[in-house]
């Protein structure tokens, strides 16, 4: 099959012909027909990511497509059918999955950082019958893998790890896939939405996505005390969609008492652990929530407003590319010069 892989961390990225996968006992094979370029896909690429233990690797996570083999243990699933693939798959059989919590399962499973990724043709995925969604006949594959991990990240963070209701404030930070999908979902949910970019080119999209107001911090001084002002005492959640320390910390000081800050943007590369104002933690009660990914078993609900076009997630989608330019987007994602999500349609 054709993919796209590289060699060394932060070596060239090219597409060469490698052996097809086979379906793992519990997994199944999948053609892929639609693949986002992710900037954890660069974070791998870099090498971030601890769970990438060998090279050459095929990033990629993001995907949809058709089942084209499966292993003997697989029972929902069979050749032909279309499938999104949630970023992480848990196992299925322990103490966390079985209690839903499919996306904190220790032995958790990520196409393009456990193993190779869907850069390519075809991607092997393991605990199929536990993770994979079935993706109706009348959404578009394209649609499809754009909901597999920056839509679904961002749909766990608004709906159920902040639980915004309608009328709250919600601050996001950084306009990328993750944050423009929250803007997004956020403003359907019936939220005031601040978006926070340092780009007018992004806060305009945001605005097209649903954003009330927009601050640009390279022409702020005080962030914080700009969301502060435009929500009448602070918003009630703040969500960090790049991570790093700065967006991290202006977060937290950007909500009203008893607020909620939810981390979703990866805090990587020597920015792991960043200093945190716990005194306003403190005082003012804050909770700080971690969110990662989705368990696919909760994508109905999103499922159910992408249907009845409460969401439009195609909005999002700005670029469609071959696997090549693809590899190419993706070595640049660094930059932060794309506006919106890229998606790679052609293998």
């Amino acid at each position: 099959m054709r993919a796209a892989l590289f060699h060394e961390f932060e070596g060239p990225i090219r597409v060469e012909t490698v052996p097809d996968p086979t379906p793992p006992a519990d997994g199944v094979v999948m053609k892929v027909m639609a693949n986002g370029v992710c900037r954890s896909d660069w974070h791998a690429w870099m090498g971030h990511d601890p769970d990438i233990k060998s090279l050459p690797h095929i990033p990629g996570h993001e995907c949809a497509g058709i089942i084209e083999a499966i292993g003997p243990d697989v029972r929902r699933w069979s050749p032909g059918m279309r499938v999104i693939v949630p970023v992480v798959s848990g196992c299925g059989h322990c103490g966390y999955c079985l209690g839903g919590q499919h996306q904190v399962c220790p032995d958790q499973y990520q196409p393009g950082f456990t193993g190779w990724g869907s850069f390519a043709e075809y991607v092997a995925l393991p605990y199929a019958d536990a993770n994979l969604v079935g993706l109706p006949e009348d959404v578009s594959f394209e649609v499809g893998g754009s909901l597999g991990c920056r839509f679904t990240t961002a749909f766990r963070v608004i709906a159920q790890q902040a639980r915004v209701k309608p009328g709250q404030w919600v601050a996001i930070h950084a306009c990328g896939g993750v944050g423009l999908s929250a803007v997004h979902i956020a403003d359907a949910m019936g939220a005031n939405v601040i978006a926070i970019d340092i780009d007018d080119e992004k806060l305009a999209f945001a605005r097209e996505a649903g954003a009330a107001h927009t601050i640009n911090g390279a022409k702020t001084n005080d962030v914080p005390s700009a969301v502060m002002d435009l929500s009448g005492g602070g918003a009630h959640v703040s969500v960090d969609a790049l991570g790093s320390p700065l967006t991290c910390r202006n977060s937290i000081l950007s909500l009203r008492r008893q607020g909620r800050h939810i981390q979703a943007g990866l805090l990587l590369g020597g920015e792991n652990n960043p200093p945190l104002p716990m005194d306003r933690v403190i005082a003012h009660e804050l909770e700080i929530i971690g969110s990662h990914a989705m368990a696919g078993h909760t994508f109905p609900d999103m499922m159910a407003m992408v249907a009845t076009k409460k969401v439009l997630p195609e909005k999002l989608i700005t670029n469609r590319v071959g696997l090549a330019e693809g590899a190419l987007v993706l070595e640049k994602l660094g930059d932060f010069t794309e506006t919106g999500v890229t998606m790679i349609t052609e293998f």
